[in-house]
C-alpha cells in the first residue's frame, strides 16, 4: 500500500505533466471557418461584373442625352428588362418615367442598336392614377389607372382614338390585363403640350398612355411589332 509521501510524490508527477499539455492546448487559435477559393472568387467576379455593368448603363445614358433628364436608377432598370425579356424583334426602347409630372417630358424611345434618343415628349396617365402626378397604378379592368412594368408592344389598328398601337403587358397581377383593359398607345388632344400653359398639366386617359397628336404616328410606327417599353412609378 502507497503511503501518503508516494502518494503526494505521484500525484505531482503527473500534474507536472499535464499542465504545459492543457496551457498548449487552450492556446491554439479556434479554427477558421474555409470558404473555398471558388466561390471567393465568384463573389468577387460578380460584384465586378455589377459595378461594371453599372458603369456601362451610366456612360450609355449619357450618350443617348439623358443624364440629368431620367433618373440613372430607372435607366438601368429599365436596360435590365429590355436585355431579359423573350420574344424581342426590335432594337427599340421605350421609357416611361410616371414619376415625373405630365408637365415634362416623360416618354423616351432609345434606339439601342444605334444608341440614340429618338423621340422624347410628353404623355398623359390615367384620370384616377393623379392629377399632376401618377401615384396610384392598377392592372383592374375599368380602374382608369395606368400600370407600371414591362410591356410588348403588338399590332396596330385605328379605332376611336385614331392610329392606335396595342400593348401586351409581361408582369402577372401588374400589367398583364393590358389587352382586357384596351390599354393602348394613341395620340389625344389632352395631351398636347400646349394646353399646359392655361392648365399647368396634361389632361388625362382612361388608362392608356396618350401621346401628343401631331407625334403619335411617327412614335407608333417606330416602335410597334415587339419592341420593350419598361414604364416606371412611385406608387
Amino acid at each position: 500500500m502507497l503511503s501518503l509521501r508516494s502518494l503526494c510524490l505521484t500525484l505531482l508527477t503527473l500534474l507536472t505533466f499535464l499542465i504545459p499539455t492543457l496551457s498548449r492546448a487552450d492556446s491554439r487559435p479556434a479554427a477558421a471557418i474555409n470558404v473555398p477559393k471558388s466561390a471567393q472568387g465568384l463573389d468577387r467576379s460578380n460584384a465586378a461584373s455589377a459595378k461594371g455593368q453599372q458603369g456601362s448603363d451610366q456612360l450609355l445614358l449619357a450618350r443617348v442625352g439623358l443624364q440629368g433628364r431620367l433618373d440613372p436608377d430607372v435607366f438601368s432598370e429599365a436596360l435590365a428588362r429590355y436585355r431579359t425579356t423573350p420574344g424581342v424583334s426590335s432594337p427599340i426602347l421605350t421609357i416611361i418615367d410616371y414619376s415625373k409630372p405630365s408637365n415634362e417630358k416623360r416618354f423616351f424611345v432609345i434606339d439601342m442598336a444605334n444608341e440614340a434618343l429618338l423621340y422624347d415628349t410628353f404623355v398623359s396617365h390615367g384620370r384616377q392614377s393623379g392629377a399632376l402626378y401618377a401615384d396610384t397604378f392598377s392592372n383592374r379592368v375599368s380602374s382608369h389607372q395606368s400600370s407600371l412594368g414591362t410591356f410588348i408592344t403588338g399590332e396596330t389598328y385605328v379605332g376611336s382614338n385614331g392610329y392606335s398601337l396595342r400593348l401586351d403587358g409581361l408582369d402577372p397581377g401588374v400589367n398583364d390585363n393590358a389587352r382586357q383593359r384596351y390599354i393602348v398607345i394613341h395620340g389625344a388632344d389632352y395631351a398636347d403640350p400646349t394646353r399646359l400653359a392655361h392648365q399647368g398639366m396634361l389632361g388625362r386617359s382612361l388608362g392608356c398612355p396618350a401621346l401628343p397628336p401631331q407625334l403619335a404616328k411617327q412614335v407608333i410606327d417606330t416602335i410597334k411589332g415587339g419592341s420593350v417599353i419598361y414604364a416606371h412609378g412611385q406608387a
